[in-house]
Order: C-alpha cells, then sequence, then structure tokens
C-alpha cells in the first residue's frame, strides 16, 4: 500500500483485506504530514517503511515492490489506503495470477458504470477515456483503462522489468504498463468498483493535465521502441 495521508482511511482499508490469501502487507509512508505510519503500527501491520523526504507516488512504488521481492512475494497487489479501491477484490486478481495464464491484472474502473457510479468528476472520466483511445492507438492494445491504481503482478513480471528507470511522479504508472506491454505480457482486466470522497487521493486540474501530457509522452515513445523508430532506457530488461 503506498501511502501519504492516509491515517483517515488506512484503517478501513485494511480491515478488508481478506487476510485466508494474504501472507504480508507492507505500507509505505511516503513522508506523511499526519500519523499514517502511527496507525499503520496500531493496527498491526508488520513491514512499515517510512521516507524521510517525500519521493513521490512513483518512488513509493518502487519501495513497495523492492520489499514486496525482498521478502519473496510471487504475487504482489497494490492497493491504494485512501479505501477509494476495495480490497476485496484480491482473491479474483490472485486467483487470475496463480493459474500462470497471466502475470499481471488490473482492477478496471471502466468496465461496467463502477467509475461515475462511485462519483469519478465527469471530466476525469471524459480524459480517460479520450487518453485512453490514443494509448491503444499507439500502443496496439485494447485496455479499457491505463490509469487505475488497483494492480497485481506476478514476482516474474517485478524481476524483469525495468521499473526503477521510470519517473517517481504519478507517470510512473503508465511507464510501468507500457513496460510490461514492449515486453509481451498480457494484461487481464476485472471490473472493479471505486469511490470518490474527500479523503480519497487525487489530483488537481493542473496536475492532471501535466499527468495527460506525460501519458501521451510514454505512448509515443513506446510506438517509436517498438517500431524501430528510437530507443528509450525503461524499455530494457533488469
Amino acid at each position: 500500500m503506498p501511502a501519504y495521508n492516509a491515517e483517515k482511511t488506512l484503517k478501513e482499508t485494511y480491515n478488508e483485506i481478506p487476510f485466508d490469501i494474504v501472507d504480508d502487507v507492507i505500507v509505505v509512508d511516503d513522508a506523511s504530514n499526519d500519523r499514517t505510519s502511527e496507525v499503520a503500527k496500531e493496527i498491526g501491520i508488520k513491514h512499515i517503511i517510512r521516507h524521510q523526504s517525500n519521493l513521490g507516488y512513483g518512488g513509493n512504488q518502487k519501495t513497495c515492490y523492492n520489499k514486496a521481492l525482498e521478502l519473496g512475494a510471487d504475487i504482489v497487489i497494490m492497493v491504494h489506503p485512501d479505501y477509494q479501491y476495495t480490497p476485496l477484490l484480491i482473491p479474483s486478481m490472485a486467483h487470475l495470477l496463480s493459474g500462470g495464464l497471466y502475470h499481471v491484472v488490473l482492477g478496471s474502473r471502466i468496465l461496467g458504470k463502477g467509475a461515475l457510479r462511485g462519483g469519478m468528476p465527469k471530466y476525469k472520466y471524459i480524459a480517460n477515456r479520450l487518453l485512453t483511445f490514443a494509448q491503444n492507438l499507439l500502443i496496439g492494445e485494447k485496455l479499457s483503462e491505463y490509469h487505475t491504481g488497483y494492480r497485481a503482478f506476478s514476482k516474474e513480471v517485478l524481476q524483469k522489468i525495468a521499473f526503477e528507470k521510470n519517473s517517481n511522479d504519478f507517470i510512473f504508472d503508465n511507464q510501468m504498463l507500457s513496460q510490461i506491454l514492449y515486453a509481451g505480457y498480457e494484461i487481464a482486466e476485472i471490473t472493479c468498483p471505486t469511490k470518490y470522497f474527500t479523503e480519497a487521493s487525487s489530483i488537481n486540474f493542473r496536475r492532471s493535465s501535466i499527468y495527460g501530457l506525460g501519458v501521451l509522452k510514454v505512448s509515443i515513445q513506446h510506438f517509436l521502441q517498438k517500431h524501430n523508430l528510437a530507443s528509450f532506457d525503461i524499455y530494457q530488461s533488469k
């Protein structure tokens, strides 16, 4: 769980984790200004890492995945501790990976009507659809969305792709999916309900615009790399 100022929602998220199949929970506190780390300790989370300075959303995930690999995880599932996504989908996501057919599973807010029903602002929904259309066109895929924060990976994927070379900012997510698809892995998606409320993490319009431009840049880089028109460091294996 990549956490930042999640003291109000961490416990609620944690309480929905199905511990009959989950062996370890990792919380990485990205130098929060609240009691995120203290709450994590109070509710019994064993693996708590606190960054001394804020590294950003991508930097937080790098710490999460490296710690999971250090613990010997076979399946790693990222769920935000802001309770926007329910951990109740963890068994379904893990099942798709455990059979070996897929190595990556995304919880999609766009499949079904989860996004708008859950309160996603209409401008974000429209931007999501437009960006996803452009990405599918450039990358040559048919994903319903590239922007969900609910993701499951096999150990093999995390050991192969060079996620450490990615940005420490929000664009990390799209770089990682681009790396995964370029490496030849197929991505499965399942319908995921979502909730938008005051405590749920979100970025403002300005940062959303910067993110959107970054997404297009990554997709163009993927296109150029795929067609041998250019070479980018992030697509090199570890």
